[in-house]
Protein backbone atom coordinates (compact mmCIF):
# COMPACT_ATOMS: atom_id res chain seq x y z
CA UNK A 1 0.00 0.00 0.00
CA UNK A 2 3.22 2.22 -0.43
CA UNK A 3 1.33 3.82 -3.42
CA UNK A 4 3.74 6.96 -3.27
CA UNK A 5 6.85 4.55 -3.13
CA UNK A 6 5.02 2.23 -6.26
CA UNK A 7 4.64 5.97 -8.45
CA UNK A 8 8.36 6.39 -7.59
CA UNK A 9 9.43 3.06 -8.86
CA UNK A 10 7.35 3.85 -11.89
CA UNK A 11 8.24 7.27 -12.82
CA UNK A 12 12.21 6.49 -12.31
CA UNK A 13 11.57 3.22 -14.76
CA UNK A 14 10.03 5.46 -17.16
CA UNK A 15 12.86 8.22 -17.19
CA UNK A 16 15.83 5.59 -17.12
CA UNK A 17 13.97 3.83 -19.90
CA UNK A 18 13.36 7.12 -21.91
CA UNK A 19 17.41 8.31 -21.43
CA UNK A 20 19.03 5.20 -21.83
CA UNK A 21 16.93 2.99 -23.88
CA UNK A 22 15.22 4.90 -25.76
CA UNK A 23 17.98 7.07 -26.98
CA UNK A 24 19.53 4.30 -27.76
CA UNK A 25 17.57 1.79 -30.02
CA UNK A 26 16.01 4.90 -31.92
CA UNK A 27 17.97 4.63 -34.47
CA UNK A 28 18.07 1.04 -34.91
CA UNK A 29 14.25 1.26 -34.66
CA UNK A 30 14.02 3.67 -37.40
CA UNK A 31 15.81 0.74 -39.79
CA UNK A 32 14.88 -2.26 -41.55
CA UNK A 33 15.91 -5.97 -41.61
CA UNK A 34 16.09 -8.01 -37.65
CA UNK A 35 17.86 -5.20 -35.63
CA UNK A 36 15.24 -2.74 -36.45
CA UNK A 37 12.00 -5.52 -35.86
CA UNK A 38 13.71 -6.65 -32.62
CA UNK A 39 14.47 -2.58 -31.20
CA UNK A 40 10.92 -2.34 -32.74
CA UNK A 41 9.22 -5.13 -30.25
CA UNK A 42 11.58 -4.17 -27.07
CA UNK A 43 9.86 -0.88 -27.74
CA UNK A 44 6.32 -2.53 -27.89
CA UNK A 45 6.95 -4.35 -24.78
CA UNK A 46 8.16 -1.56 -22.73
CA UNK A 47 5.43 0.46 -23.78
CA UNK A 48 2.80 -2.15 -22.38
CA UNK A 49 4.43 -2.47 -19.21
CA UNK A 50 4.92 0.87 -18.99
CA UNK A 51 1.34 1.60 -19.67
CA UNK A 52 0.24 -0.88 -17.04
CA UNK A 53 2.78 0.38 -14.01
CA UNK A 54 1.22 3.68 -14.68
CA UNK A 55 -2.56 3.00 -14.85
CA UNK A 56 -3.25 3.35 -11.19
CA UNK A 57 -1.59 6.98 -11.35
CA UNK A 58 -3.01 7.72 -14.13
CA UNK A 59 -6.08 5.91 -15.23
CA UNK A 60 -7.53 7.76 -18.13
CA UNK A 61 -4.68 8.36 -19.70
CA UNK A 62 -3.07 5.17 -19.82
CA UNK A 63 -6.48 4.00 -20.80
CA UNK A 64 -6.90 5.96 -23.79
CA UNK A 65 -3.26 5.24 -25.02
CA UNK A 66 -3.88 1.53 -24.22
CA UNK A 67 -6.85 1.88 -26.88
CA UNK A 68 -4.75 3.25 -29.55
CA UNK A 69 -2.15 0.80 -29.09
CA UNK A 70 -4.91 -2.30 -29.21
CA UNK A 71 -5.83 -0.86 -32.60
CA UNK A 72 -9.74 -0.05 -31.86
CA UNK A 73 -10.03 3.34 -32.72
CA UNK A 74 -8.51 2.81 -36.13
CA UNK A 75 -10.59 -0.30 -36.65
CA UNK A 76 -13.99 0.94 -34.52
CA UNK A 77 -14.47 -2.34 -33.11
CA UNK A 78 -16.34 -2.36 -29.61
CA UNK A 79 -14.36 -1.37 -26.47
CA UNK A 80 -10.93 -2.50 -26.07
CA UNK A 81 -9.74 -5.10 -23.63
CA UNK A 82 -9.30 -2.35 -20.72
CA UNK A 83 -5.36 -1.73 -19.21
CA UNK A 84 -6.69 -1.79 -16.11
CA UNK A 85 -7.82 -5.62 -16.84
CA UNK A 86 -4.71 -6.67 -18.40
CA UNK A 87 -1.96 -8.60 -16.06
CA UNK A 88 0.31 -6.72 -14.09
CA UNK A 89 3.54 -6.63 -15.60
CA UNK A 90 6.03 -9.92 -14.06
CA UNK A 91 10.02 -9.95 -14.18
CA UNK A 92 9.81 -13.30 -16.12
CA UNK A 93 7.74 -11.65 -18.78
CA UNK A 94 10.28 -9.00 -19.24
CA UNK A 95 13.39 -11.18 -18.87
CA UNK A 96 12.33 -12.78 -21.90
CA UNK A 97 14.82 -12.88 -24.92
CA UNK A 98 16.56 -9.75 -23.06
CA UNK A 99 20.02 -10.88 -22.86
CA UNK A 100 22.47 -9.27 -20.30
CA UNK A 101 20.54 -7.52 -17.96
CA UNK A 102 24.00 -5.33 -17.50
CA UNK A 103 23.97 -4.59 -21.36
CA UNK A 104 21.80 -1.32 -20.39
CA UNK A 105 23.16 0.18 -17.24
CA UNK A 106 26.67 -0.22 -18.95
CA UNK A 107 25.72 1.61 -22.07
CA UNK A 108 23.65 4.37 -20.56
CA UNK A 109 26.47 4.78 -18.34
CA UNK A 110 28.90 5.16 -21.17
CA UNK A 111 26.20 7.73 -22.98
CA UNK A 112 25.82 9.47 -19.73
CA UNK A 113 29.63 10.39 -19.81
CA UNK A 114 29.60 11.33 -23.38
CA UNK A 115 26.87 13.51 -22.64
CA UNK A 116 28.56 15.13 -19.71
CA UNK A 117 31.76 15.87 -22.13
CA UNK A 118 29.73 17.21 -24.66
CA UNK A 119 27.76 19.57 -22.02
CA UNK A 120 31.45 20.71 -20.37
CA UNK A 121 32.07 21.83 -23.62
CA UNK A 122 28.94 23.39 -24.09
CA UNK A 123 28.07 21.93 -27.00
CA UNK A 124 24.66 20.25 -28.59
CA UNK A 125 23.79 16.86 -27.56
CA UNK A 126 23.94 16.42 -31.27
CA UNK A 127 27.31 17.26 -31.94
CA UNK A 128 29.42 14.76 -33.47
CA UNK A 129 32.33 13.23 -31.34
CA UNK A 130 35.36 12.44 -33.24
CA UNK A 131 36.59 9.73 -30.83
CA UNK A 132 34.86 8.30 -27.43
CA UNK A 133 37.42 5.76 -25.61
CA UNK A 134 35.98 2.82 -23.12
CA UNK A 135 38.32 2.41 -20.69
CA UNK A 136 37.53 -0.37 -18.23
CA UNK A 137 38.56 -4.33 -17.39
CA UNK A 138 38.34 -6.54 -20.36
CA UNK A 139 35.24 -8.62 -18.67
CA UNK A 140 32.87 -4.95 -18.88
CA UNK A 141 34.28 -4.37 -22.57
CA UNK A 142 33.12 -7.89 -23.46
CA UNK A 143 29.70 -6.76 -22.09
CA UNK A 144 29.14 -3.60 -23.46
CA UNK A 145 30.32 -4.71 -27.17
CA UNK A 146 26.93 -5.64 -28.17
CA UNK A 147 25.51 -2.13 -27.58
CA UNK A 148 28.48 -0.94 -29.22
CA UNK A 149 26.46 0.48 -32.73
CA UNK A 150 23.74 1.68 -30.61
CA UNK A 151 26.22 3.66 -28.22
CA UNK A 152 27.58 4.65 -31.75
CA UNK A 153 24.52 6.31 -32.86
CA UNK A 154 23.22 7.52 -29.94
CA UNK A 155 26.64 9.39 -28.92
CA UNK A 156 26.89 10.90 -32.49
CA UNK A 157 30.49 9.06 -32.26
CA UNK A 158 32.44 9.07 -35.47
CA UNK A 159 34.90 6.00 -34.07
CA UNK A 160 34.52 4.45 -30.66
CA UNK A 161 37.34 2.43 -29.19
CA UNK A 162 37.26 -0.17 -26.26
CA UNK A 163 40.45 -0.29 -24.40
CA UNK A 164 40.89 -3.63 -21.39
CA UNK A 165 42.38 -1.95 -18.20
CA UNK A 166 42.25 -3.83 -15.46
CA UNK A 167 42.45 -0.80 -12.77
CA UNK A 168 40.60 1.42 -14.69
CA UNK A 169 37.23 2.08 -13.69
CA UNK A 170 34.37 2.68 -16.14
CA UNK A 171 35.86 5.62 -18.03
CA UNK A 172 34.91 7.40 -21.26
CA UNK A 173 36.94 9.85 -22.57
CA UNK A 174 35.99 12.14 -25.96
CA UNK A 175 37.70 13.77 -28.71
CA UNK A 176 35.91 16.81 -30.51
Amino acid sequence: YDHTGALHAAEAFFWRFCDDYLELVKNRAYGSGEAARSARAALHRALHTQLRLFAPFLPYATEEAWSWLSGVRAAGAGPARSVHRAAWPTGAELAGGCGDPMLLSLAGAALGQIRRAKSQRQLSMRAPVRLAEVSAPATTLDRLAPAAADLRAAGGLADLRLHADERAAFVVTCTF
